[in-house]
């Protein structure tokens, strides 16, 4: 007899999936035991399912192919959630297995009690309940060819008594994933090389859809003369061996690559869903290229939309381009964008005498330091701010964060997922103060699974970005501080290796040293915590609502405050 957790085994290990991110219960218990004497299949056992799910979106990420978690019934799965919603907006290929309650008391208010199939729903393409074992494993491959063909999350809701109950046909599929060319239409071609050969002034914004199209998307910007400006989702993938790259741009970009989008007046977007329409220039035609026809026009109106992957679209769209002698908006871009590059770089110095450490400094030495196959993660906030101006991509390094969802604490959860799938390359997770406390007890994980990643936390005492939004809209900062233990000597306790450092002179050798460890390894950096990330165009109501920062915290008697950002800020202001 076969079971129908054993079918589910089967199917994965002919599908080659190796690890299931996940913690065990009752209700799964059908499951890890077939686990268990199948043996091929490694549990990758964490200390909460949220950290499960964003390690599984990770390892998707980071291998493109399909990843799986599973969750007990009620709270188990129930704390998949976040990561899940993670994964699916990332789009990133993840199989979810969420146990349920016993069929006979569903309805009933029973203990552990939820309904998955609706809770799930939003956050995945594809999920099912499955009442029945003839159900199955019809619904298990419809499953995984969601989660592959959609890249999203697909999930599978089961009581453990379904799980246990004899499959009637124990077959196994394997899901290969299609690999088609979609190209516009002739006519659509011809219609966007007119926009783009009328205009005189083309800028490229690039996003993630433009992996594996690096060097199209630069034939086609020096045939345009275009400068390449870069959504953060696509700056592994467009920045390297790029003379035509200006930066970003959006709130965690720079002045360069907002001063290149405003000034053009054609805009041609490349698989990217930038999600700021503040940020899009308001008179130059735009063109956008999405695989996702339902992407087209969402975030700015377009003058031509276009249905087709990057690289093909680009390839069959290169022809009909005329190339364009006159380079001034390019040369224009490129030279603000060194001007600008060169004064982030001087903003990455060691703090004069005993100040607190610039963070900029610390991403500059990690960038420096790790190495050139390095698998970066970064925290929501402050941390990816000074991933995306500090830490340079070559082809072959990778960065992985919550940068749609914005989850916090993602940093070291979506690192324990990179190294499960790589475990020969260098992890790195930038974490700030704020979400690695979050999640904390996923430092165990490390130490229990034996995955040496390098933790490297900011560390400035307070919910930093958070900070700095409230200044920006003139609120006096409020219930941002953070009590903080010692992180190096909490995770010496936990049996890793760890440092702390509290001064620029000591930063280098410490980061050197935390990188280089056999094993996983903390740095704690205590960082300046009134240091601006300084936005690309800074607004009249942002200039408002720090004025108005300035006046409340005055007059709450709190002024000191403000001269702590005078001088930690002075050499960006003047």
């Amino acid at each position: 007899m076969v079971t129908v957790a054993e079918n589910i085994v089967h199917t994965l290990r002919a599908n080659h999936i190796d690890r299931v991110y996940g913690i065990p219960g009752d209700s799964l218990n059908g499951f890890t035991d077939a686990l268990r004497r199948d043996g091929t299949i490694r549990w990758l056992h964490v200390r909460h399912e949220e950290s499960a799910a964003f390690a599984a979106a990770a390892d998707a990420a980071i291998t493109g192919d399909l990843a799986v978690v599973a969750g007990s019934c009620g709270p188990g799965n129930l704390h998949l959630i976040n990561g899940l919603f993670d994964a699916n907006r990332s789009r990133v290929p993840v199989l979810a297995i969420a146990a349920h309650i016993p069929t006979s008391e569903i309805g009933t208010g029973y203990f552990q009690e939820t309904h998955p199939q609706e809770l799930f729903r939003e956050c995945s393409v594809y999920v099912e309940y499955v009442a029945d074992p003839v159900q199955m494993p019809r619904v298990l491959e419809i499953a995984m060819r969601a989660a592959i063909e959609q890249r999203g999350v697909a999930v599978i809701v089961i009581p453990g008594e379904v799980a246990l109950a004899e499959v009637p046909v124990d077959r196994t599929s394997v899901i290969e994933r299609a690999h088609p060319v979609i190209v516009p239409s002739p006519s659509e071609l011809e219609k966007a090389a007119q926009l783009l050969n009328a205009a005189t002034k083309v800028t490229i914004l690039a996003g993630a859809g433009v992996e594996g199209a690096h060097d199209e998307v630069v034939a086609l910007a020096d045939r345009l003369g275009a400068p390449i400006v870069h959504a953060l989702r696509g700056k592994e993938f467009i920045e390297y061996d790029n003379p035509f790259d200006v930066g970003m741009t959006g709130l965690l970009g720079f002045a360069s690559g907002y001063r290149a989008m405003e000034s053009a007046d054609a805009l041609l977007v490349l698989g990217s869903d930038f999600p700021y329409p503040q940020f899009y220039p308001d008179d130059a035609t735009t063109i956008q290229v999405d695989i996702r026809g339902s992407q087209l026009g969402k975030r700015h109106p377009l003058d031509l939309g276009l249905v087709g992957d990057v690289k093909a679209t680009t390839e069959a769209l290169l022809p009909r381009i005329a190339e364009k002698s006159d380079r001034s908006h390019l040369d224009d871009a490129v030279a603000h964008y060194r001007k600008t590059r060169k004064k982030l770089d001087e903003l990455a110095v060691p703090a004069k005498g005993r100040n607190p450490i610039h963070p900029q400094y610390l991403a500059r030495l990690v960038d420096e330091y790790a190495t050139d196959d390095a698998i970066f993660t970064a925290d929501v906030g402050s941390p990816t701010v000074w991933a995306a101006r500090y830490l340079t991509m070559n082809g072959r390094r990778r960065l992985v964060g919550s940068f749609t969802h914005g989850s916090m604490a993602n940093a070291l959860m979506h690192g324990i997922g990179a190294q499960t799938a790589q475990p020969e390359r260098q992890v790195v997770a930038l974490a700030g103060d704020g979400g690695l406390a979050m999640m904390l007890g996923e430092l165990i994980t490390l130490t229990q699974n034996r995955l040496p990643v390098k933790t490297i936390v900011v560390n400035n005492s307070s919910l930093n970005f958070v900070e700095l939004e409230m200044k920006a809209a003139g609120f006096v900062t409020y219930a941002t501080d953070l009590e903080n233990p010692n992180f190096a000597s909490v995770a010496e306790a936990l049996g890793i290796f760890a440092r702390r450092v509290e001064r620029s002179e000591d930063l280098p050798d410490a980061v050197r040293e935390v990188l280089a460890h056999d094993g996983p390894a903390l740095l704690d950096v205590v960082t300046e915590r009134q240091e601006l990330s300084m936005p690309p165009a800074v607004t009249a109501e942002q200039v408002k609502g720090f004025a108005l920062y300035a006046i409340r915290t005055v007059m709450s008697g709190r002024g000191d405050e403000l001269l702590d950002l005078a001088r930690a800020n002075w050499r960006q202001l003047f």
